[in-house]
């Protein structure tokens, strides 16, 4: 079997305990299954970038290299996160392009690109992660690697008509045409990039899930990312009955929770969030001292100014409904700026009876299907989730809402709040088949498998 070498903007060692993301908890479950090597950027910045460092742990080698001060801030806080991330999740407003930025992004992938060829064998097929690293493939292929190489989107791709916001967006296309594969979160994302393809270049041929330019082929495909569903459930039902879980239950004075984990960004829809459960306390005052919303909401990229603008208004949120609706013993909004050890988490999200996952656009959103798999079956929590996430193409029976709809959000508290134990069985057992469909195991495995059938 061929060795796979995947390829992330960020590469760390896994840390007992730690709260990983998305695409570390997926790719690491890639490389557990058939070892090799990730290779990325160590999170470390330097004067000068360095050379490669390599750890090795059981059957993966960690390889990874720093980032000049310059290069962090305009490839990674620059034309990464504040180009590419509010253009591909529609938030045209917050786009800011320059040259400069454009030109480090270019620049980092060609030293990924060096880097990476001097690690790779023959034989090995290699799948890069994500907006970072479009470049990659071009960039390998103009130092001479012959590998297949695939690439697999993790956040939205967006409309042509967004797209031709940015001034380069034809050569970001042409780059995402040099991969052999291409992958995305939903069949959304993949027509969006087809149609991209027609009207930049109407010679294309694209016929099922090939597309063709001149001798070059890239094959497409939709390939959801899923959750390893029962170490989650195992994992939430140990994690319920530890110390920091006990202690919280027991804070919520026989109350009911409602839970959100989200990284602190401007896409998750948080601020909405927050005013239609004010809007919910508005217009249920029975339900006031009934339930507790506890939002758990990490820091990130705080060195881009829209971070530390949406951190303000959260705080401002909290404080005018705490203050509004506050009683002696119940706090009703539960606002925490910090990381717990993912076990912890998995135990939060069993003990909640809602699960509010309302992105303004995700591209999936792991959270909506860690919540449906942390559920005890027999008294299972409800789903409230927003049709601008990538999963809600899967989880039809979660309650969908707008999330820039308040008082669409606040019905649907109160719905969750007040459904029959017999509907919230049901649905459960539906989102559970669709996750069950499209785990962990399954989205790395086709993906992989379809690189190397591409291989042959």
């Amino acid at each position: 079997m061929s060795r796979l070498v995947a390829v992330s903007n960020r590469v760390a060692l896994p840390r007992r305990g730690g709260a990983a993301g998305g695409l570390a908890v997926g790719l690491l479950a890639a490389m557990r299954a058939r070892g090799g090597l990730w290779f990325g950027w160590d999170g470390e910045t330097a004067a000068e970038a360095g050379g490669t460092s390599v750890v090795t742990q059981g059957e993966i080698q960690y390889a990874s290299t720093s980032l000049e001060e310059s290069e962090y801030k305009d490839f990674y806080l620059g034309f990464c996160n504040s180009v590419l991330w509010p253009l591909f999740h529609y938030f045209v407003g917050g786009f800011r392009y320059s040259d400069t930025q454009y030109d480090a992004f270019q620049r980092v992938n060609q030293r990924f690109a060096t880097h990476l060829t001097d690690l790779l064998a023959a034989d090995d097929v290699i799948w890069v992660h994500d907006y970072h690293l479009i470049p990659l493939a071009q960039k390998l292929r103009e130092r001479g690697v012959v590998q297949p190489i695939g690439f697999f989107l993790h956040i939205p791709f967006p409309h042509i008509e967004v797209l031709r916001v940015l001034p380069v967006y034809a050569e970001l296309l042409q780059q995402l045409l040099s991969y052999d594969l291409v992958g995305f979160q939903t069949e959304p994302d993949l027509v969006s990039f087809r149609a991209c393809i027609r009207q930049v270049w109407p010679e294309a041929v694209i016929e099922d899930s090939r597309i063709t330019m001149g001798d070059r082929v890239t094959v497409t495909m939709v390939c959801p990312i899923g959750v390893d569903v029962d170490a989650i459930a195992g994992e939430a039902a140990t994690a319920v009955q530890a110390e920091e879980c006990k202690r919280m239950v027991a804070g919520l004075l026989g109350r009911r929770l409602m839970v959100g984990v989200d990284r602190l960004d401007y896409s998750k829809g948080l601020v909405q969030r927050f005013r239609a459960y004010e809007r919910f306390l508005e217009a249920h005052p029975e339900n006031h001292n009934r339930v507790t919303f506890m939002q758990i909401a990490p820091l990130s990229r705080t060195d881009v100014r829209a971070y530390s603008e949406i951190r303000r208004e959260l705080e401002q949120v909290t404080g005018r409904t705490n203050g509004r609706f506050a009683d002696t013993d119940w706090t009703p909004i539960r606002y925490l700026n910090r990381n717990f050890p993912r076990e912890t988490l998995m135990g939060f999200l069993r003990a909640s009876l809602i699960g509010i996952v309302t992105p303004v656009r995700d591209g999936m959103n792991l959270v909506a299907k860690e919540f449906v798999a942390a559920q005890d079956p027999s008294d299972p929590g409800v789903l409230v989730l927003s049709t601008l996430a990538g999963a809600a193409q899967e989880l039809g029976t979660a309650l969908m809402v707008n999330p820039y709809d308040m008082r669409g959000m606040a019905h649907a508290i109160q719905q969750a709040l007040n459904m029959p134990l017999g509907e919230r069985r049901d649905r459960h057992q539906s989102m559970l088949a669709a996750l069950r469909k499209n785990c962990i195991h399954a989205w790395h495995g086709r993906f992989v498998a379809t690189l190397d059938e591409l291989r042959r």
